[in-house]
């Protein structure tokens, strides 16, 4: 797999080059333990409000751990030791999943993947920044996120054939396999290029000026509409893929592994041959208008589930969720980094942004497969266009351009 993915190589330090493979390896092993689960449920004969609360079991403990991790993060020194201990953990909740389908295996699962899944962003994101520096980070993060859906697409790939030819118990071998080559790829990152002050937001190399407080950092009314916007966002937007998982397995459980494969694939192609150059254009051109567009497709998406079930025709609607999550992956991150520049603080508030993801996730799972069994599928997807809709009102009206922030309370 070459790096063209993400863009072109030129001009990127070589010292670079591991975090990005990081990324694509950290891909393979999260798609394994994440979008197919549901599915994998389904298909033992779990209903959708049962499969809905298994993920937000998952979903809650990422919840409670994520901010704190950020915290952690800003704290933490030896930060791939920490991304390390992590993978560990990914291990230990793809084991259980390889076995006998329970209650008890399948919570236990989920309680270890969220929790590893709390430090793996935030950690990931300290680094590059750490490295790169403020200046580079747009572009780097960027790329980062192109390498990671290449991971995804690539793996997504592997899935659907070893699921369809070995079982649903395939993916969860492939998923603790792949935690190798990340392990390597985190090996390959020199720990004396990560700048400790730097990685936490700092303006300067080595800076050691005192970090703002928390309840200061929280009181930018920007940030906590910017937060309150992205659990909307992800109130409506994780249970859609899911949902769609689960329909069509009901009628068809060997092909329902290979479509969601499929969307995937479409999801995170459109990512990982956008997200280098969303980079660029939110550097150039600042956050709000990308983030608009991302946010707009969302309820657009939601509708059309309703009209077609159409497999071709739901692999096309998938290109809409690429745009979107393409550019939230990307400029949210970048959003954070303006608020916090020279606070201090940018992990705690990337960790309360993956909170606010997490919080919004958990309960769309919950909130999707409650509807589903009352409602039907077409309610539940309207409602979740609803939530959408909300999204993106708020955004348009509560968020100022950003990239010519300074920090909490400065003017924009």
């Amino acid at each position: 797999m070459g790096i063209t993915l993400s863009g072109p190589t030129k001009g990127i330090e070589p010292h670079l080059r591991p975090l990005e493979w990081l990324n694509f390896s950290l891909a393979d092993v999260q798609t394994g333990l994440g979008p197919f689960l549901a599915a994998y449920l389904a298909s033992n004969g779990w209903n959708p409000g049962r499969v809905g609360f298994a993920l937000t079991m998952g979903g809650m403990v990422t919840v409670v751990l994520q901010t704190p991790a950020g915290a952690v993060v800003d704290a933490v020194h030896r930060k791939r030791a920490l991304l390390a201990a992590n993978l560990g953990v990914l291990v230990g909740g793809a084991v259980l999943l390889m076995g006998r389908v329970s209650t008890v295996r399948v919570y236990s699962a989920q309680i270890l993947i969220g929790g590893a899944g709390a430090f793996l962003a935030p950690t990931v994101a300290a680094i590059t920044l750490g490295i790169a520096g403020q200046a580079a980070f747009d572009r780097q993060f960027g790329r980062n996120q192109g390498f990671n859906s290449a991971g995804n697409v690539f793996t997504a790939l592997l899935i659907a054939y070893a699921s369809y030819r070995f079982g649903y118990r395939a993916i969860f071998i492939i998923a603790a396999l792949f935690t190798l080559p990340a392990a390597a790829s985190l090996a390959a990152v020199d720990p004396r290029q990560i700048d400790y002050a730097r990685a936490r937001g700092s303006v300067d190399d080595h800076q050691q000026t005192k970090s703002a407080g928390i309840f200061s950092l929280f009181g930018d009314r920007v940030l906590v509409f910017f937060l309150a916007a992205v659990f909307l966002f992800h109130l409506a937007n994780a249970a859609m893929l899911p949902q769609l998982g689960e329909m069509l397995s009901r009628d068809k459980p060997q092909t329902a592994a290979p479509l969601m494969s499929a969307c995937i694939i479409v999801t995170q192609l459109v990512i990982a041959a956008s997200a280098a150059w969303i980079g660029k254009r939110a550097a150039a051109s600042g956050r709000k208008p990308p983030l608009l567009v991302g946010f707009g497709v969302l309820p657009i998406r939601g509708v059309l589930y309703t009209v077609t079930h159409r497999v071709a025709a739901l692999i096309a609607i998938q290109s809409l969720d690429g745009v979107a999550n393409a550019i939230f992956v990307v400029v949210s991150i970048l959003v954070i980094k303006d608020l916090t520049r020279g606070t201090g603080r940018f992990n705690v508030a990337a960790g309360a942004l993956a909170t606010m993801v997490g919080v919004g996730a958990a309960a769309s799972n919950t909130m999707g497969g409650l509807l589903i069994q009352h409602f039907g599928y077409a309610v539940s997807f309207l409602g979740l266009a609803t939530v959408a809709l909300f999204a993106f009102v708020l955004l348009w009206v509560a968020l100022p351009e950003t990239l010519a922030r300074s920090g909490p309370g400065a003017s924009v």
